[in-house]
């Protein structure tokens, strides 16, 4: 046996291992979100409630790995070599894939991944079979390989799409005509049936989806069930609602119930189904090496993974093990989770996508097609439905992104919808259908509404093409990284290895760099209590100056010196400074309300404060993009002269944060008029600078470094921009000296 194939079967096992962190980071959506946007429970109970049910959901799987063994390609025809090269690349691709769509934060579906990674592998492998075997032509590929799976995975997405969210969108509406936004009334009377409906809908679910083969259920249970399949439903429902009903006598929360249950049901069924997606590909590549090591052949061909084969219960178990351990603190599936309930949220919150042609359209076809139905149907039954929908006052609403009864539609529609198709053997993405229920009933809430439609549609068009990509990123990379194992072998997979870690470590790296540094920025936020928005302000704007001195002195010094990794650094910081200034300027209005009555007349200084942060972050953000984008292609550097000036104009402006900032630690501002002094005399200085440039470009002969143009504009847009950010920069602290008189006032 060669060495290589241990040394495969160890990626395999770390891959696994790395594969389970990334895939639960993105797949956490489906099982978590219902839950947290109704803030049903804190984040450790709502945590541990999927944690248990992953647990169960792994350790009463039944282990099978056809998908991986032999769905989508026929093993009889392959090599123990081939098999193992086909695995490894299949790994190498899914964990990069995954860790990427994590990174941008969008769901997508770890199965669709994993099938068209096998397809992409398998291809590349029979492609290699094809071109070095004499005995097999062109015509031999649709024997090898079984591409019915990936058309039916192709219909699937389609289908789950729109089914999903029509009726997310039907289920919510009726739902909402019911119980209203104020449904403690309605509640009382129709909640234990309605909350049965859905308990019904999970439990069966969980039944079917989850337990179904996981040995649990005897085959009489379970034939007894499928041939009783209404009346079991409704023995379960009639049992359901009397146990919520006395449930609620005893003032127990039964919506908290129902959206714990769902919560359990969908990790549970997560586990026991989607754990081949992670783990199947590794543990057939095991079982693989095990068999060739019995013949010492490598070139056996590998009928035997036609074999059914049960996972070990002790892989089972460390797979549920890590599964849990990265629900519990995995940043990626807090980012995932994130984009769905910005999207879903009744709130508003700062959205995330930008317009497209295409939402905008839409929300115009809407808007008519709205004007239509209030001009069609009467004025009374219009009114007596705008009436159910009625929205909640700020402090009605809390701070939960959606209510708990859209939380028990979501659940519930993705559960009954999921065992539905499973039943039709259509295979649904439980990612695909959780998401598109969430937007679907969010729509029918009218929580997009005229202020936030287009961007959240575009959010969602996002997330969908995000499918679409998959399977074809996912086909192509699995593709081209087991091209080159079956021709290169040991040589492309070590120097594959070797980039995928550098992918995976050097995200890493930067991503504690950049939790350190927003650890380390105290930001003014929405939800922050009045006393705190005096200190965090202050403290705020302590941090912008000293970060755009800091910024704006290295951004010159690497365009001195060409340093083009620096700049980008900058641009990376400054765009960031840019995005919390916007947050911050987004959140005013909440803030504002939250100030204390004897603090409302200091509301217009706190205005201009976070304008002028806003300001200043985009002044310094259009110096350094420029700077590194003329670095970046290669564009000559600056003059001498140029340089000679934009130093002089550094120490001036060393000078003037220098002052700023003895003001900002003294909390004495009486050194506002010496500031002002140093930044007339700033601008006198640049105005010569200008006319200085003018006067050598009009001498300079034509082609010199004198003459160029990208030079010449880059430098007197350094001159521009640096000339605003002082300007912003001297209001932002008059504005500061203001806010922290009048609060002084007001509390005296």
């Amino acid at each position: 046996m060669s060495p290589i194939f241990t040394v495969i079967v160890v990626i395999l096992v770390a891959l696994a291992i790395l594969d389970l962190v990334v895939g639960v980071s993105n797949d956490a959506i489906n099982f978590l979100n219902s839950a947290l946007g109704s803030k049903v429970a804190s984040f450790r109970t709502i945590v541990s409630v999927a944690a248990v049910g992953i647990l169960v959901g792994v350790l009463t799987s039944h282990g099978m790995m056809e998908v991986a063994r032999n769905g989508v390609f026929h093993p009889e025809y392959f090599t123990f070599s081939e098999i193992m090269f086909l695995y490894v690349g299949v790994m190498l691709t899914d964990v990069v894939l995954l860790d990427g769509f994590n990174k941008l934060g969008l769901p997508t579906s770890t199965t669709v991944s994993m099938i068209f990674e096998l397809l992409g592998s398998a291809m590349a492998v029979i492609i290699y079979k094809v071109n070095t075997d004499s005995a097999l032509a062109v015509g031999d590929i649709g024997t090898l390989v079984n591409g019915g799976r990936a058309l039916g995975m192709i219909s699937a997405i389609l289908v789950s799409v729109v089914l999903s969210f029509i009726t997310g969108a039907i289920v919510m509406y009726i739902s909402r005509l019911i119980f209203t936004f104020r449904y403690a009334k309605q509640l009382k009377r129709y909640g234990a049936l309605w909350c049965g409906v859905a308990i019904v809908g999970i439990l069966y679910f969980a039944l079917f989806k989850g337990l179904k083969s996981s040995g649990l259920m005897t085959d009489e249970i379970s034939s007894f069930i499928s041939n009783n399949i209404y009346m079991v439903l409704l023995v379960a429902w009639i049992a359901s609602s009397l146990i919520l009903w006395v449930l609620q006598l005893l003032h127990v929360s039964i919506l908290k119930i129902t959206i714990l249950s769902g919560t359990f049901a969908l990790a549970l069924a997560f586990a026991g189904n989607d754990l081949v997606n992670f783990i199947g590909v590794p543990l057939a590549g095991l079982d693989s090496y095990k068999i060739a090591s019995g013949t010492g052949n490598m070139n056996m061909l590998m009928g035997a993974l036609n074999d059914p084969e049960m996972a070990s219960m002790g892989y089972l178990a460390i797979a549920g093990v890590v599964m849990v351990l990265t629900l519990f603190f995995s940043s990626d599936a807090k980012k995932v989770s994130k984009t769905e309930l910005t999207l879903a949220s009744q709130q508003e919150e700062e959205e995330r996508f930008n317009s497209t042609a295409f939402s905008r359209a839409l929300v115009r076809i809407s808007v008519s097609l709205n004007n239509w139905y209030r001009r069609v149907l009467p004025n009374r039954v219009v009114d007596a439905i705008n009436s159910r929908f009625a929205p909640l006052s700020d402090s009605e609403r809390g701070s939960s992104n959606f209510d708990k009864i859209r939380a028990v539609v979501n659940l519930a529609s993705a559960s009954i919808l999921i065992c539905i198709g499973t039943s039709f053997k259509l295979p649904l993405s439980t990612t695909y259908v959780v998401f598109m229920v969430s937007m679907g009933s969010s729509l029918s809430d009218r929580v997009w509404g005229r202020d936030s439609a287009v961007y959240r549609i575009t959010g969602v068009g996002t997330v969908i093409m995000g499918w679409f990509v998959t399977a074809f990123i996912a086909f192509c990379a699995a593709f081209i990284i087991s091209t080159l194992l079956m021709w290169f072998h040991g040589w492309a997979l070590a120097l594959i290895v070797i980039g995928a870690a550098y992918m995976l470590l050097r995200r890493f790296l930067n991503k504690k760099e950049k939790s350190a540094a927003a650890a380390s920025k105290k930001l003014i936020e929405k939800d922050d209590a009045p006393e705190d928005v005096l200190y965090n302000c202050t403290l705020t704007v302590v941090n912008t100056m000293e970060a755009t001195h800091r910024i704006y002195n290295h951004m010159l010094v690497s365009l001195f010196t060409e340093n083009r990794h620096e700049l980008r650094q900058m641009v990376e910081e400054s765009e960031q400074m840019y995005h919390e200034a916007n947050k911050r300027k987004y959140g005013i209005l909440a803030v504002i309300k939250k100030l204390e009555a004897q603090k409302v007349e200091t509301a217009h200084y706190y205005v201009q404060i976070v304008d002028y942060l806003c300001e200043v972050s985009k002044a310094l953000l259009h110096c350094t993009r420029p700077a590194y984008e003329h670095i970046n292609n290669n564009h000559r550097g600056l003059t001498g002269p140029q340089i000679k000036s934009l130093k002089a104009i550094n120490d001036r402006v060393d000078d003037i944060f220098a002052s700023i900032s003895t003001m900002l630690d003294t909390k004495d501002f009486s050194g506002l008029d010496d500031v002002m002094t140093k930044r007339d005399d700033l601008f006198n200085f640049i105005a010569d600078v200008i006319k200085q440039q003018i006067k050598r470009v009009q001498e300079a002969p034509q082609g010199s470094p004198e003459a160029s143009t990208r030079g010449n504009s880059l430098f007197l847009n350094i001159m521009s921009e640096t000339k605003t950010m002082i300007l912003q920069s001297r209001n932002l602290i008059k504005s500061e000296a203001y806010f922290l008189n009048a609060i002084k006032e007001g509390e005296s």
